[in-house]
């Protein structure tokens, strides 16, 4: 289906602000997927929040100029599907590694996060990106360890003084007195 300039402008419109919010982008050869394998993928896509469009390259390449995936604009060549992570980094990562499992035509063409181009293999990287709930776990953990160490080392030198409660009873005398 052609689209008349108007329409080409919106596409290119919509990219562009896609990207300058996007934390990564992957494009990814298509030819030979179904369309149940597109669909099923445009549902997960929706739900892990990955904006994902196939668009002609010449109104990728202008959308993302000026943004830091504009490194990618000479690899956009060929039938490309765009899957930019909205959320969280390794999100577009991970709807490709895991639609490319049950389809051997669907591959990674372009990675591209933080003004970098790395390899179509830097997919496997990105997926393993933890999620913000998960990253949010992890420091959670880390900060929280200094304080139970904390709380460690005080109870063991109170139980060292002299067994444990029977050292905090002569110091709350002290203070009533």
């Amino acid at each position: 289906m052609a689209l008349n300039l108007s329409q080409k402008q919106e596409v290119v419109a919509e990219l562009a602000d896609v990207a300058a919010k996007a934390h990564s982008l992957i494009a990814a050869e298509y030819a030979g997927t179904t369309v149940a394998q597109m669909t099923a993928m445009r549902k997960q896509a929706r739900e892990t929040g990955v904006f994902l469009k196939v668009v002609k390259n010449t109104l990728a390449a202008r959308a993302v100029e000026g943004t830091e995936f504009a490194v990618a604009q000479d690899q956009m060549t060929g039938p490309l599907l765009y899957a930019f992570s909205m959320e969280e980094p390794g999100a577009a990562g991970r709807l490709i590694k895991e639609a490319a499992k049950g389809n051997d035509k669907l591959k990674a063409k372009v990675v591209a996060i933080g003004g970098e181009l790395f390899p179509a293999s830097h997919v496997e990287v990105l997926a393993s990106l933890p999620t913000r709930d998960q990253a949010l776990a992890m420091l959670a953990r880390v900060l929280a360890e200094p304080v139970t160490m904390f709380a460690r080392a005080v109870k063991a030198v109170g139980e060292k003084q002299g067994g444990g409660e029977a050292a905090a009873e002569p110091a709350a005398e002290a203070e009533t007195a």
